[in-house]
């Protein structure tokens, strides 16, 4: 293992609770970034699944970030000594929607730190669960990933790539320029340079280009099943993310409806068509 590894377990259990607001404006600007033609939201009309990650941004001092962009590792996230952290997946339960004006809390909880050794050197993963309420009580619980790397080593060889789904009843292609990258980090208040900082994620972090944040990529899946099922409850979302996405090529968002009409898979694929994130779904017509 790279770094000081003990004592990350004395993390688990550890919370906070965060204030926000279910914002109509942000909500809007996403559908714009989004490329849709919604009406604007009023107050008190039902948000999509998982928008509740605009809703909660970090409020942190300039000088109390790293050299990544991100908050300084420590306070609630255990400090992981491995310089590449990334989102890894989420599995998210809707029990009702968040509504356009609402104040709203998050219940946050680190569920579990796990650390091993893979093929591309010391790995550590760190399971948050999320509770997020609205005034008629909890809206959302979401587990949230996150998987910590060693850095880069050159001429390292890539991970295998893996297959996507075959089949699907739709499919949708994504053009991720660094304009659409920017907004999204705007509204969800992310800072982290991978995102927008071609000289650092490149140079330092060793990636080809700006990486597609993971949960823009999930926020276009939901937005798929969104634009191909627009009457339908979305109950459940399992999604893994299996390999980074870059602003230097498209790539697609394709989904496949289940037998049994109440679940389904979408996935995301980069331009040679590897597997990108696959998510599980489950929901009423």
């Amino acid at each position: 293992m790279t770094g000081n590894m003990e004592n990350l377990s004395d993390w688990i259990g550890r919370g906070e609770t965060t204030e926000g607001l279910a914002s109509a404006k942000s909500s809007d600007i996403l559908n714009a970034t989004l490329d849709r033609d919604d009406a604007p939201f009023q107050p008190g009309d039902a948000l999509p699944p998982a928008w509740h990650w605009m809703f909660f941004p970090e409020v942190v001092k300039l000088s109390d970030t790293g050299p990544d962009g991100h908050l300084a590792k420590g306070g609630f996230m255990p400090p992981v000594p491995l310089p590449r952290r990334m989102w890894a997946g989420t599995k998210m339960t809707f029990h009702q929607p968040l509504r356009a004006g609402e104040k709203i809390t998050r219940v946050s909880t680190v569920g579990d730190v796990t650390t091993k050794d893979g093929s591309s050197g010391a790995l550590c993963f760190v399971t948050v669960r999320h509770e997020i309420s609205g005034p008629n009580g909890l809206a959302t619980t979401d587990e949230h990933l996150t998987v910590y790397r060693a850095a880069s080593e050159p001429g390292a060889p890539a991970p295998k790539p893996q297959p996507v789904p075959q089949n699907p009843d739709w499919s949708r292609p994504i053009h991720p320029t660094p304009v659409m990258l920017f907004r999204f980090s705007a509204l969800t208040n992310n800072s982290h340079r991978i995102h927008y900082d071609r000289s650092y994620v490149t140079e330092i972090e060793g990636y080809p280009g700006l990486l597609v944040h993971g949960n823009l990529t999930a926020t276009l899946l939901l937005d798929l099943f969104r634009r191909e099922m627009p009457d339908a409850t979305l109950k459940t979302f399992n999604l893994r993310a299996i390999s980074p996405l870059y602003d230097i090529n498209d790539f697609s968002v394709s989904g496949r409806i289940g037998d049994d009409g109440a679940s389904g898979t979408l996935w995301a694929a980069n331009h040679e068509g590897a597997l990108a994130q696959q998510a599980e779904i489950t929901f009423e017509a």
